[in-house]
Order: structure tokens, then sequence, then C-alpha cells
């Protein structure tokens, strides 16, 4: 990602509002010095060029979408030991499809940020970008987090378990999971795991 050459200036904020901003940046998981810049730029933004503000505008945005990544990344990893009991394992699933929910929003922004780009570049002083969202490895889900991802009762997912073939019921998970993903039940640990590309690959030569 094309970075922003910054300029360190001096500048005295009454104690209040530094107070005020230190805060607000906590709640936000980001920096001061991006609010102070977000505002900066809203203040500013008759006096610049539209292409540029809009510009450091989405920037501005994907870093704070990376950092909130980051975050998330770091949390879990410092939940991961080598035993957890069972309030452990839901939280650390908990926060797993928190993160995967972000990745699949990141990379929704993506294609919109995309199409406001085929749009202007007809502005010679817009500089090409290209954000590769973080890949995130989709982990095997219970039937009630299965349920919810899908957007569906524990009693339709069953039933159409029971009721469809197994090339339906792929199709069927694949027409509401957000990510167009299938899923498969394995009796082994009573778990749905995601079905990737390699493995239709390799069911379809079995039969």
């Amino acid at each position: 990602m094309t970075k922003i050459e910054r300029e360190s200036i001096n500048f005295k904020l009454p104690k209040t509002l530094t107070n005020a901003l230190r805060v607000k940046a906590h709640e936000l998981n980001t920096t001061a010095t991006d609010l102070v810049i977000q505002g900066l730029n809203h203040v500013l933004s008759e006096a610049y060029d539209s292409t540029t503000s809009t510009e450091s505008s989405i920037e501005t945005r994907l870093d704070q979408l990376e950092t909130q990544l980051n975050y998330l990344e770091s949390r879990i990893d410092m939940r991961v030991e080598p035993s957890v009991d069972d309030s452990s394992k839901q939280r650390l699933e908990a926060l797993e499809q928190k993160l995967e929910a972000m990745a699949l929003r990141l990379a929704q922004t993506e294609g919109a940020l995309a199409l406001l780009g085929s749009r202007q570049q007809t502005s010679p002083r817009r500089q090409a970008f290209t954000y590769h969202p973080p890949q995130v490895k989709l982990q095997p889900y219970n039937r009630e987090n299965l349920a919810k991802r899908l957007g569906i009762d524990v009693a339709t997912l069953e039933r159409s378990l029971q009721t469809l073939s197994p090339k339906d019921f792929d199709s069927w998970c694949r027409s509401k999971d957000p990510g167009s993903m299938a899923w498969h039940l394995n009796t082994s640990d009573g778990l749905y795991h995601p079905v990737t590309v390699r493995s239709l690959i390799f069911e379809g030569k079995k039969n």
C-alpha cells in the first residue's frame, strides 16, 4: 500500500482536548495522530483536490482496518495454550469468527474501492494501490455456530442435512454462506468442516 509522507509539527492543545483525544483513540483502537489527520482532512476538504482527499481518506480507513485485524490476530495468538478449558475454547471460537467476519467485510471494502478507483482514472495525480486482505483459515463449526453463520436455526440445518444428498447439501450451504463456502459434517468429531476446492476434486475422483 502507498504510504503517506508525514512531517512532524509541534503544537499545543488544551489539556481537556488532549485527554478527550486519547480516550477517543483508545475506543476506536487507533492513534491520536490518525484522529487529528481525519479532523484536518474534514476541515480542509474544500481546500484540497477532491481526488487527493478521497485517496487519503481511503488509505486512512484501510490502515485502521489493518490495525484492527492485527489486534484480533494478536488476541487469538495470546489465547492459544497447550490445554484450555471449554469456556476458553468458546471464547477462542468467538474471536476466530469475529476475525473471519472482519476479513469478509474487508474484502467487500476492497471491491468497493476498486470500483471507486475505476471511476477516478481520469485524474492524472491519482496513484494506484492494491490491498490484499489477510487469508483467514476457516475453523470447524459446531451446529449452533454454523446455523448462525448461515442465518438459519439448528432444526433447519439438521433437516437439510438429512433430506438432501451430499452434493445438494453443499450447494445449499454455498447459497446461504456469506463466503459461498460448502460445509461437510465429520462424524468422528461431530463438527462441520469447510469444503475446500481440493476436497471437491478428491471426492470427484473417488466417485
